[in-house]
């Protein structure tokens, strides 16, 4: 999220009415409904997020416990077994 001078890119008469209700703070503009992106849509977390549970997944059909997994991932193991339960279930 940027700020923007309202003066640069507002008509007058627009700047003057706001300034009726909020002058020289700050003020949020939420995106339009279909505009708004979902979460991780801008960076490749959701992807990161889906290959580290897949390989967590494939590692606990290994063998390997989730105490184990907890250890080396920084999760804790109600979290490690959440995922394989999520995984299963797919």
């Amino acid at each position: 999220m940027s700020y923007k001078n309202a003066t640069e890119i507002l008509p007058e008469k627009l700047l003057q009415d706001l300034q009726q209700y909020i002058d020289g703070e700050y003020v949020y503009i939420p995106k339009l409904d279909g505009k708004k992106k979902k979460w991780g849509e801008n960076t490749r977390s959701k992807e990161v997020i889906i290959d580290r549970n897949n390989e967590i997944y494939h590692q606990y059909l290994l063998g390997i416990s989730t105490k184990a997994l907890a250890n080396h991932y920084f999760l804790s193991q109600k979290t490690i077994q959440k995922i394989i339960a999520n995984m299963k279930r797919t």
